[in-house]
Protein backbone atom coordinates (compact mmCIF):
# COMPACT_ATOMS: atom_id res chain seq x y z
CA UNK A 1 0.00 0.00 0.00
CA UNK A 2 1.29 3.00 -0.81
CA UNK A 3 0.16 6.92 -1.00
CA UNK A 4 1.61 9.52 -3.01
CA UNK A 5 1.03 13.13 -2.68
CA UNK A 6 0.23 15.41 -6.26
CA UNK A 7 -0.72 18.43 -4.52
CA UNK A 8 -0.59 19.73 -0.72
CA UNK A 9 -1.77 22.95 1.58
CA UNK A 10 -2.75 23.69 4.84
CA UNK A 11 -6.32 23.12 3.79
CA UNK A 12 -6.25 21.37 0.39
CA UNK A 13 -4.78 18.23 -0.86
CA UNK A 14 -4.91 15.69 -3.34
CA UNK A 15 -3.43 11.64 -3.19
CA UNK A 16 -3.11 8.60 -5.05
CA UNK A 17 -3.90 5.46 -2.72
CA UNK A 18 -2.18 2.23 -4.42
CA UNK A 19 -2.44 -1.05 -3.86
CA UNK A 20 -5.76 -0.92 -1.42
CA UNK A 21 -9.47 -2.65 -2.30
CA UNK A 22 -12.67 0.03 -2.11
CA UNK A 23 -12.96 -1.12 1.39
CA UNK A 24 -10.45 0.19 2.55
CA UNK A 25 -10.44 3.32 0.52
CA UNK A 26 -13.56 3.92 2.11
CA UNK A 27 -12.14 3.18 5.61
CA UNK A 28 -9.87 6.30 5.23
CA UNK A 29 -12.38 8.37 3.64
CA UNK A 30 -15.13 8.14 6.85
CA UNK A 31 -12.39 8.43 9.03
CA UNK A 32 -11.32 11.38 8.06
CA UNK A 33 -14.82 12.74 8.03
CA UNK A 34 -15.94 11.57 11.26
CA UNK A 35 -12.99 9.79 13.37
CA UNK A 36 -10.74 12.64 13.82
CA UNK A 37 -11.41 15.17 16.97
CA UNK A 38 -11.87 19.20 16.67
CA UNK A 39 -12.60 21.97 19.10
CA UNK A 40 -15.79 23.36 18.24
CA UNK A 41 -17.93 25.38 21.19
CA UNK A 42 -20.82 23.35 22.87
CA UNK A 43 -21.24 25.21 26.24
CA UNK A 44 -22.86 28.28 26.08
CA UNK A 45 -24.01 30.58 29.18
CA UNK A 46 -25.51 34.11 27.42
CA UNK A 47 -25.98 37.07 30.31
CA UNK A 48 -27.40 39.11 27.04
CA UNK A 49 -28.91 38.68 23.44
CA UNK A 50 -30.97 41.74 22.48
CA UNK A 51 -30.43 40.64 19.02
CA UNK A 52 -32.71 39.53 15.85
CA UNK A 53 -31.73 35.93 16.66
CA UNK A 54 -32.90 33.53 19.39
CA UNK A 55 -30.68 32.24 22.33
CA UNK A 56 -30.76 29.10 19.80
CA UNK A 57 -29.70 30.48 16.70
CA UNK A 58 -26.90 32.42 18.20
CA UNK A 59 -25.59 29.06 20.03
CA UNK A 60 -25.78 26.95 16.79
CA UNK A 61 -24.17 29.53 14.87
CA UNK A 62 -20.65 30.27 16.91
CA UNK A 63 -21.08 26.40 17.59
CA UNK A 64 -20.45 25.87 13.24
CA UNK A 65 -17.06 28.35 13.75
CA UNK A 66 -13.95 26.42 12.91
CA UNK A 67 -11.33 26.58 15.73
CA UNK A 68 -7.80 25.64 15.47
CA UNK A 69 -6.95 22.91 17.43
CA UNK A 70 -3.65 21.02 18.84
CA UNK A 71 -4.14 17.76 19.85
CA UNK A 72 -0.65 17.76 21.17
CA UNK A 73 -2.79 19.88 24.13
CA UNK A 74 -5.78 18.93 24.20
CA UNK A 75 -7.63 16.01 25.17
CA UNK A 76 -11.95 14.83 25.13
CA UNK A 77 -13.40 15.75 28.66
CA UNK A 78 -13.68 12.10 29.14
CA UNK A 79 -10.06 11.36 29.07
CA UNK A 80 -9.03 14.12 30.82
CA UNK A 81 -7.52 13.99 34.42
CA UNK A 82 -10.08 16.57 35.42
CA UNK A 83 -12.68 14.04 34.56
CA UNK A 84 -15.00 16.74 33.31
CA UNK A 85 -14.53 19.11 35.20
CA UNK A 86 -13.33 21.93 32.57
CA UNK A 87 -9.58 22.46 33.24
CA UNK A 88 -7.67 23.71 30.67
CA UNK A 89 -6.58 20.61 28.55
CA UNK A 90 -10.24 19.82 27.84
CA UNK A 91 -11.73 23.01 27.66
CA UNK A 92 -10.91 26.17 25.43
CA UNK A 93 -12.98 29.43 27.13
CA UNK A 94 -14.46 32.43 24.93
CA UNK A 95 -16.10 35.91 25.44
CA UNK A 96 -18.11 37.70 22.99
CA UNK A 97 -19.31 41.34 23.96
CA UNK A 98 -20.51 43.29 21.23
CA UNK A 99 -22.97 46.39 21.06
CA UNK A 100 -24.54 47.71 17.90
CA UNK A 101 -24.89 49.22 15.51
CA UNK A 102 -22.36 46.63 13.92
CA UNK A 103 -21.93 43.29 12.36
CA UNK A 104 -20.39 40.52 14.72
CA UNK A 105 -17.89 38.24 13.56
CA UNK A 106 -15.79 35.60 14.68
CA UNK A 107 -13.20 38.24 14.75
CA UNK A 108 -14.90 39.15 18.34
CA UNK A 109 -15.24 36.28 19.94
CA UNK A 110 -11.76 36.44 22.22
CA UNK A 111 -10.44 33.14 23.17
CA UNK A 112 -8.41 32.45 26.59
CA UNK A 113 -5.64 30.43 24.79
CA UNK A 114 -4.65 32.51 22.05
CA UNK A 115 -3.76 29.31 20.34
CA UNK A 116 -7.36 27.81 19.99
CA UNK A 117 -8.93 30.78 17.91
CA UNK A 118 -11.25 30.59 15.51
CA UNK A 119 -9.47 30.02 11.66
CA UNK A 120 -11.41 32.83 9.94
CA UNK A 121 -12.08 36.12 11.48
CA UNK A 122 -14.41 37.23 9.25
CA UNK A 123 -17.08 34.70 9.81
CA UNK A 124 -20.41 36.36 10.41
CA UNK A 125 -22.65 35.86 13.46
CA UNK A 126 -25.12 38.25 13.88
CA UNK A 127 -25.92 42.06 12.76
CA UNK A 128 -26.58 44.52 15.76
CA UNK A 129 -28.91 47.60 15.32
CA UNK A 130 -28.40 50.87 17.47
CA UNK A 131 -29.01 49.48 20.88
CA UNK A 132 -28.52 45.68 20.22
CA UNK A 133 -26.32 43.50 22.61
CA UNK A 134 -24.88 40.51 22.66
CA UNK A 135 -22.55 39.33 25.58
CA UNK A 136 -21.52 35.69 25.95
CA UNK A 137 -19.21 33.33 27.75
CA UNK A 138 -18.43 30.00 25.13
CA UNK A 139 -16.43 26.93 25.97
CA UNK A 140 -15.45 24.43 23.38
CA UNK A 141 -14.68 20.69 23.80
CA UNK A 142 -12.62 18.38 21.88
CA UNK A 143 -15.10 15.75 20.23
CA UNK A 144 -15.17 13.99 16.37
CA UNK A 145 -17.85 14.02 13.85
CA UNK A 146 -19.49 11.08 14.88
CA UNK A 147 -21.02 13.33 17.66
CA UNK A 148 -22.09 15.81 15.54
CA UNK A 149 -21.00 17.64 12.04
CA UNK A 150 -19.48 20.95 14.08
CA UNK A 151 -16.47 18.52 15.13
CA UNK A 152 -15.80 17.51 11.67
CA UNK A 153 -12.07 18.45 10.42
CA UNK A 154 -12.98 18.40 6.75
CA UNK A 155 -15.78 20.02 4.41
CA UNK A 156 -15.22 17.66 1.57
CA UNK A 157 -13.72 14.61 1.26
CA UNK A 158 -13.99 11.95 -1.49
CA UNK A 159 -12.03 9.59 -3.80
CA UNK A 160 -12.43 8.19 -6.96
CA UNK A 161 -11.08 5.18 -9.11
CA UNK A 162 -8.27 5.60 -11.25
CA UNK A 163 -9.20 5.68 -14.81
CA UNK A 164 -7.94 3.00 -17.06
CA UNK A 165 -8.46 4.48 -20.30
CA UNK A 166 -7.22 2.14 -23.63
CA UNK A 167 -7.66 2.40 -27.02
CA UNK A 168 -7.06 0.03 -29.91
CA UNK A 169 -5.87 -0.26 -33.22
CA UNK A 170 -9.26 -0.47 -35.06
CA UNK A 171 -9.83 3.27 -33.76
CA UNK A 172 -10.35 5.29 -37.09
CA UNK A 173 -10.14 8.52 -35.52
CA UNK A 174 -13.90 9.76 -36.42
CA UNK A 175 -13.76 11.97 -33.09
CA UNK A 176 -16.93 10.92 -31.93
CA UNK A 177 -15.43 10.35 -28.42
CA UNK A 178 -13.44 14.00 -27.98
CA UNK A 179 -16.54 15.64 -29.18
CA UNK A 180 -18.94 13.66 -26.27
CA UNK A 181 -16.23 13.64 -23.82
CA UNK A 182 -17.12 16.51 -20.76
CA UNK A 183 -13.56 16.63 -19.13
CA UNK A 184 -11.81 16.83 -22.19
CA UNK A 185 -9.58 13.84 -21.93
CA UNK A 186 -9.45 13.45 -24.88
CA UNK A 187 -7.73 14.19 -28.34
CA UNK A 188 -6.90 13.02 -32.42
CA UNK A 189 -3.52 12.58 -33.28
CA UNK A 190 -2.07 10.24 -36.26
CA UNK A 191 -5.54 9.53 -37.63
CA UNK A 192 -6.79 7.23 -33.90
CA UNK A 193 -7.83 8.78 -30.68
CA UNK A 194 -5.31 9.45 -27.93
CA UNK A 195 -5.42 10.36 -24.01
CA UNK A 196 -4.17 13.98 -24.12
CA UNK A 197 -1.33 14.68 -21.67
CA UNK A 198 -2.15 15.53 -18.43
CA UNK A 199 -5.90 14.73 -18.44
CA UNK A 200 -6.26 11.36 -17.66
CA UNK A 201 -6.91 11.73 -14.09
CA UNK A 202 -9.66 14.67 -15.07
CA UNK A 203 -11.95 10.75 -16.56
CA UNK A 204 -15.23 10.78 -14.30
CA UNK A 205 -15.17 7.45 -15.77
CA UNK A 206 -18.51 8.40 -17.00
CA UNK A 207 -18.16 6.54 -20.34
CA UNK A 208 -19.88 8.73 -22.81
CA UNK A 209 -16.95 7.92 -25.24
CA UNK A 210 -17.67 4.38 -25.29
CA UNK A 211 -21.25 4.98 -26.64
CA UNK A 212 -20.57 6.98 -29.23
CA UNK A 213 -17.79 4.90 -30.16
CA UNK A 214 -19.94 2.37 -30.40
CA UNK A 215 -22.90 4.83 -32.22
CA UNK A 216 -20.70 5.64 -34.74
CA UNK A 217 -18.62 2.42 -35.62
CA UNK A 218 -19.56 -0.78 -37.53
CA UNK A 219 -20.43 -3.94 -35.84
CA UNK A 220 -20.68 -4.34 -31.81
CA UNK A 221 -17.18 -3.78 -30.27
CA UNK A 222 -15.75 -0.42 -29.43
CA UNK A 223 -12.61 0.68 -29.94
CA UNK A 224 -12.22 2.81 -26.78
CA UNK A 225 -12.53 1.19 -23.24
CA UNK A 226 -12.89 3.33 -19.95
CA UNK A 227 -12.33 1.38 -16.52
CA UNK A 228 -11.75 2.36 -12.75
CA UNK A 229 -8.33 0.64 -11.32
CA UNK A 230 -10.22 -1.34 -8.56
CA UNK A 231 -6.92 -1.02 -6.54
CA UNK A 232 -5.83 2.52 -7.13
CA UNK A 233 -7.72 5.58 -6.06
CA UNK A 234 -7.44 9.36 -6.44
CA UNK A 235 -8.34 11.12 -2.86
CA UNK A 236 -9.52 14.52 -2.61
CA UNK A 237 -9.43 16.68 0.64
CA UNK A 238 -10.75 19.88 2.04
CA UNK A 239 -10.04 21.18 5.74
CA UNK A 240 -12.16 23.75 7.34
CA UNK A 241 -8.87 24.47 8.77
CA UNK A 242 -9.05 23.67 12.26
CA UNK A 243 -6.18 20.98 11.56
CA UNK A 244 -3.82 20.70 8.46
CA UNK A 245 -5.24 18.59 6.00
CA UNK A 246 -1.80 16.18 6.39
CA UNK A 247 -2.67 15.87 10.12
CA UNK A 248 -6.14 14.96 9.38
CA UNK A 249 -4.90 12.09 7.21
CA UNK A 250 -1.93 10.78 9.30
CA UNK A 251 -4.66 11.29 12.34
CA UNK A 252 -7.34 9.41 10.44
CA UNK A 253 -4.38 6.76 9.54
CA UNK A 254 -3.39 6.28 13.05
CA UNK A 255 -6.94 5.78 14.33
CA UNK A 256 -7.33 2.97 11.93
CA UNK A 257 -4.10 1.29 12.93
CA UNK A 258 -5.28 1.46 16.52
CA UNK A 259 -8.45 0.09 15.77
CA UNK A 260 -7.09 -2.80 13.43
CA UNK A 261 -4.54 -3.82 16.58
CA UNK A 262 -7.38 -3.60 19.08
CA UNK A 263 -9.95 -6.11 17.19
CA UNK A 264 -6.45 -8.22 17.36
CA UNK A 265 -6.11 -8.29 20.30
CA UNK A 266 -10.00 -9.54 20.90
CA UNK A 267 -9.87 -12.13 18.45
CA UNK A 268 -6.73 -13.50 19.72
CA UNK A 269 -8.17 -13.14 23.24
CA UNK A 270 -11.09 -14.97 22.15
CA UNK A 271 -9.44 -17.75 20.21
CA UNK A 272 -7.25 -18.28 23.47
CA UNK A 273 -10.51 -18.72 25.58
CA UNK A 274 -12.25 -21.05 22.87
CA UNK A 275 -8.58 -23.50 22.77
CA UNK A 276 -8.74 -24.34 26.78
Amino acid sequence: MEITFVRVTDNTARFYLSGAWPSFANTVRREMISGVPTLAIEDIRIYDNTSVLFDEMLAHRLGLIPLRTDLSTHVPKDQCSCEGAGCPACTATYTLSVEGPRMVTSRDLIPQDSAAGPVDENIPIVKLNEDQKVVIEAKAHLATGKAHAKWQATTACGYKNYPVISIDEHCDGCGMCVEECPRGVLGTEGGKAVVLPGHLEDCSLCKLCERACLSASIGTEYSIRVNPDPTRFIFTVEGDGSLPVLGVLSTAVENIRKKATDLETILSDVSGRETK
